[in-house]
């Protein structure tokens, strides 16, 4: 039995692929898809807007991969599952979420090098600033 050419799949280009600007984008995405999916859709590459260089299971596999390392706990997810569902981050401003906002902010942190491995992130690194030099006052020689 062979496959029809018309009946194969289409796979996108990677070449029009177009990474996430940052990890919470790429969580924000992953969250609505498997929400989407939870309640029935049925998810394909290449089907949306705009292609992205990975599926939901890629993102949740490097989460995955960071719980097993010990690098993101129980309650890291848990803040993550409730932030995304929401499609939004603690707010600094709600004293109330603090300690969520510190969660989410160490999640996101931690999640951000491993979908930059992977190039489904590539905008500039998370927290880093361009730094200042400043002159050494010691003693004159």
């Amino acid at each position: 039995m062979s496959i029809a050419p018309c009946r194969a799949p289409v796979l996108a280009s990677l070449d029009r692929a177009q990474p996430f600007a940052s990890a919470e984008d790429a969580w924000f995405w992953t969250m609505a898809a498997l929400t989407a999916r939870r309640d029935g859709a049925r998810l394909g590459a290449g089907r949306g807007l705009v292609v992205r260089p990975c599926e939901p299971d890629d993102v949740v596999k490097c989460l995955d991969r960071l719980y097993r390392q010990r690098r993101i706990d129980l309650a890291h997810a848990r803040i993550m599952r409730i932030w995304g569902e929401r499609h939004e981050s603690p707010s600094p401003r709600i004293p109330q979420e603090a300690g969520d906002l510190r969660l989410w902010r160490e999640a996101m942190e931690r999640l951000d090098f491993p979908l930059r491995a992977k190039g489904i992130v590539s905008g500039p690194p998370r927290g880093l600033q361009e730094a200042e030099v400043v002159p050494f006052r010691g003693r004159a020689a």
